[in-house]
């Protein structure tokens, strides 16, 4: 069975997109984006919300950008090579390879998906996550804080929700990002 994990860069504060959504403080080094993409190797299939999905689509097309460095060429690859299901009610259609389009998030469904699949599942955007996190759905959490205060925006956890975690792994990197992996108690 497949373990659904919610992976993502926030700042010391708690959050992955500053009060008016920028989030370009929150990009990673090659040393940290080496390690992200570590992370991501295993994943199989990529839940995304709409805005998520927007955001990654640039990693369809990576490889088209001349003089790209390593690390970046090897997202790209496991980037494409994984599935990806976007929910929207207003996407017409996908515009990545290995994507379908599900109009709601159904937890029923993505338990049927962890169970069928041989490879791990990823959530992404605090939205979606905050969606799996209620329904009991999120395994693991991987959080990479970056060394700065925004002061408020989006969330990486959602409000008025309490769960336990146990302490899996942790690593501190030479910018002074710290990388901390939690499983799921509950």
């Amino acid at each position: 069975m497949a373990k659904l994990i919610y992976s993502g860069i926030m700042s010391l504060d708690g959050y992955v997109a500053d009060e008016d959504g920028n989030f370009d403080w929150s990009a990673p080094d090659a040393e940290v984006h080496a390690f992200v993409n570590d992370l991501e190797r295993p994943i199989g299939t990529y839940l995304y919300g709409r805005r998520m999905y927007e955001v990654m689509l640039s990693w369809e097309t990576a490889r088209l950008v001349a003089d790209q460095p390593a690390f970046v060429q090897d997202f790209t690859g496991i980037w494409q090579a994984a599935d990806k299901v976007v929910y929207s009610t207003t996407l017409e259609k996908a515009s990545t390879a290995r994507t379908r389009i599900e109009r709601r998030f159904d937890p029923e469904s993505v338990r049927q998906l962890k169970e069928a699949s041989t490879r791990d599942i990823s959530v992404g955007g605090s939205h979606l996550a905050a969606q799996a996190i209620k329904a009991g759905l999120v395994d693991e959490l991987h959080l990479v804080v970056t060394p700065i205060v925004v002061g408020g925006g989006t969330s990486f956890l959602p409000d008025h929700l309490g769960f336990e975690l146990a302490l899996l792994d942790e690593r501190r990197f030479g910018n002074g990002v710290v990388h901390l992996h939690y499983g799921n108690r509950t």
